[in-house]
């Protein structure tokens, strides 16, 4: 065998590799329910629950943050992140959650929010 039909067939080797590694990693949306069924790694999206604990306390520990959401079908959940709280996470409006549930409490590994625009009420005031 020549030395391009090798490094050829190394590159390619690599590249299934990484696609196979890749498509195992992805995850699925679903809600708290799915999330049990499978113990795979999920996004689920749902609503911050302003009515529960949100506890972030940088003093004590800059990477613990843990809140409470409701996911489409109103199931409230305990969520945990090992990461700084994300800014202005309060005023978001939806949140998506990446991660696996262990036990009662769904272990977050990515956070999404969706805030509202800052613009939201001059858009409406020049559509009238």
């Amino acid at each position: 065998m020549k030395k391009v039909h090798i490094i050829s067939f190394l590159i390619i080797a690599i590249g299934i590799t990484v696609l196979i590694s890749a498509i195992g990693d992805l995850s699925k949306y679903g809600d708290f329910e799915y999330a049990s069924v499978t113990g795979r790694k999920t996004k689920v999206v749902g609503e911050l629950a302003k009515d529960q604990e949100i506890v972030y306390d940088p003093m004590k520990d800059p990477n613990y943050f843990s809140f409470y959401i409701r996911d489409e079908n109103k199931v409230l959940k305990k969520v945990i992140r090992r990461a700084p709280k994300p800014q202005d996470f309060e005023l978001s409006e939806k949140i998506v959650v990446t991660g696996k549930l262990v036990g009662d409490t769904f272990e977050a590994s990515d956070i999404l929010m969706k805030c509202p625009s800052k613009y939201k009420n001059e858009e409406i005031a020049t559509k009238s």
